[in-house]
């Protein structure tokens, strides 16, 4: 029996690469899986990893009216190429030129995952203009998949969507987490220890922070808080770990220069693994304005780390305040400064909260759990609609 076709398709390969890691190649046993992104370098490695077809098809992370009316013109043109059963969807801009292009060529089933919404720290303008794509991208859209419940109440909230389009898979995000490579094992135990060495971190309490240095993530509220929180504190560091964006959304000149200059922080840029960086860590910290539904909350709880997180959608569904982390207001330095304080004074309530991380991932948010919610779902649309 021939197998359905599926189309996935994000705005750039990385996402499939990284954010959809082993999915494709899971769901390729079942189905047809073509691959769909900007023709960079990554989308080859996505036919390697997943062993798939992979299609290469620009489009923009910004707002370009002209090169996103192109973008659609060759995206219809591929679906009426390919003929594919299902598309689905994932980030804003595939979202948008991608479903429209599904819903003109009369796709069946057309879905779109929510990973977080740009528009939720828009203002004026912009924000009318990010409201109007998201309500079009749903409307041409059969399902939408909000990858946490709490942007599904926000979708509902700001009627975005009715809610008899709306699902959250499984209990919330996008791919699950693989909780047998996010593990402490004795390798990755041995690593930290150089990792501890080459930086000076021996009897230092370290937190850590994975992520695009950016303002949306933060980053002015930590600098300020960490570096205020070393006036106190000799014994402490602070790893952050991810690509500054400036171009994009750029932290403050002042955040600039504690991060530069601050000896206790240590920036190591982008790194393709992590887990030795968190196993060398005693706390992970991640102050976002928004999130989808944050994977990199819960590969620090399955290395059984404790969290300090913002209360917002995703984070406060992983994170339990004072059971496996803490729970602050967003864009508060104060109370980051105050939460971080209390994980240096209080070494008991460390402990305590590091007991109880773990576990729950491998219940909840194993990958291999998250496939077979997602398969399911793929059967249940396909034989309902």
């Amino acid at each position: 029996m021939k197998k359905r076709k599926i189309l996935r398709i994000t705005t750039v390969p990385i996402s499939l690469k990284i954010l959809l890691q082993e999915q494709l190649k899971f769901i390729h046993q079942y189905f047809d899986v073509v691959g769909v992104a900007s023709p960079e370098k990554e989308l080859k490695d996505v036919s390697q990893n997943e062993g798939v077809r992979t299609v290469g098809l620009h489009m923009s992370r910004e707002i370009t009216p002209l090169r996103d009316f192109v973008s659609l013109v060759k995206m219809i043109r591929l679906l009426l190429r390919e003929k594919p059963d299902i598309v689905h969807t994932h980030t804003p801009k595939a979202g948008i030129i991608g479903m429209l292009a599904a819903f003109i060529c009369r796709v069946p089933y057309r879905l779109h995952t929510v990973a977080g919404l740009p528009v939720m720290e828009a203002k004026g303008m912009k924000k009318s203009l990010l409201f109007f794509i998201e309500r079009l991208t749903y409307i041409c859209a059969t399902k939408v998949y909000p990858n946490s419940y709490g942007l599904q109440q926000y979708i509902l909230h700001n009627r975005l969507c009715s809610i008899d389009k709306l699902k959250v898979i499984g209990y919330g995000s996008s791919n699950g987490i693989d909780t047998a490579y996010f593990c402490k094992t004795q390798k990755i135990l041995l690593n930290a220890k150089k990792i501890k060495q080459k930086y000076s971190l021996k009897d230092k309490f370290v937190f850590c922070f994975v992520g695009r240095v950016v303002k949306d993530k933060g980053i002015d509220e930590l600098m300020s808080a960490f570096d205020k929180l070393t006036k106190e504190f000799n014994n402490i560091a602070l790893l952050v770990i991810g690509k500054m964006e400036s171009e994009l959304d750029p932290i403050s000149q002042k955040s600039e220069e504690i991060l530069e200059n601050n000896e206790s922080i240590i920036y190591v840029g982008f790194q393709s693994d992590i887990r030795s960086y968190l196993a060398a860590s005693d706390c992970f910290v991640l102050p976002t304005y928004r999130e989808g539904f944050p994977n990199v909350v819960l590969q620090a709880a399955s290395m059984e780390l404790p969290s300090i997180v913002t209360d917002i959608n995703g984070c406060n569904e992983i994170i339990h305040d004072n059971i496996n982390g803490l729970i602050i207001e967003p864009k508060n330095s104060e109370a980051l400064y105050n939460a971080m304080k209390k994980f240096m004074i209080d070494k008991n309530l460390v402990k305590v909260l590091s007991m109880n991380t773990r576990d729950e991932i491998v219940k909840k948010y194993d990958r291999k759990n998250f496939y077979r919610y997602l398969l399911d779902e793929y059967n249940e649309v396909v034989k309902n609609a």
